[in-house]
């Protein structure tokens, strides 16, 4: 049973809608990026990998090709029924507790960015405990100008256009984004609440759940190789 949708968020489009307002259909046609790239080049090989938020599976089947070990997660019943060859776990996130930990957890898609505090608490929490004795978190942040470069789109070489419509401040540094998909023979959009985190707001943010920056990964900083404190 679909969890209700969370405060702020929607989505329009064809097929089924998740709480923060995705929508399967589009995640289904979405293709992956450079993501396993650098996410493969950043950890041991074979490495056993908790992906957190991990939609219908683009970047799950991706890695399971290189040889990962996937566990997959997401609260949303209808995106894991599109994950094929992983183990797959239902609920939310910032409550998660499996008791087992990994070499890798994996926070992508800017969940990082949670607008509610105590949400992204939750979330680098369970990063933290479920990571294994020499293991580290790879988090994906949003861009430098997310948030100022509106509205702005990218056309897709699939065929398709994404558009970032706009980011309007709704109170207590959180800004509601309105996202648009076109496709020749659908449209979905997305509204989500996203808290913008400086890289200073971002280091502070992993170090109160005694997370620390390994390093960056890519030129524009926007994946990260996070460590447990202790480890350093």
């Amino acid at each position: 049973m679909e969890l209700r949708m969370r405060e702020g968020h929607e989505g329009t489009g064809p097929g089924a809608i998740t709480p923060d307002g995705c929508a399967v259909e589009l995640y289904a046609r979405l293709p992956v990026g450079d993501e396993p790239d650098i996410i493969a080049a950043a950890v041991p090989a074979g490495a056993r990998i908790l992906e957190l938020g991990s939609g219908v599976g683009r970047m799950t089947h991706a890695l399971l090709k290189r040889g990962f070990e996937v566990t997959a997660v997401d609260e949303s019943a209808r995106m894991l029924e599109r994950v094929r060859g992983a183990r797959t776990i239902c609920g939310p996130i910032e409550r998660l507790d499996l008791g087992e930990t990994f070499d890798v957890v994996l926070l992508a898609s800017f969940l990082v960015h949670a607008g509610d505090v105590e949400v992204r608490r939750g979330l680098l929490r369970t990063c933290a405990r479920h990571l294994a004795k020499g293991g580290c978190v790879l988090i994906q942040r949003e861009g430098e100008d997310y948030h100022t470069d509106v509205p702005r789109e990218r056309v897709d070489p699939a065929g398709f256009t994404v558009r970032i419509v706009s980011a309007e401040p709704v109170g207590d540094g959180v800004d509601s984004v309105h996202a648009e998909y076109v496709f020749p023979d659908a449209t979905w959009t997305q509204t989500f609440r996203t808290r913008p985190l400086t890289r200073e707001q971002f280091e502070e943010a992993l170090a109160e759940t005694g997370l620390t920056v390994d390093r960056y990964l890519t030129e524009d900083r926007m994946w990260v190789r996070a460590v447990p404190m202790s480890d350093t």
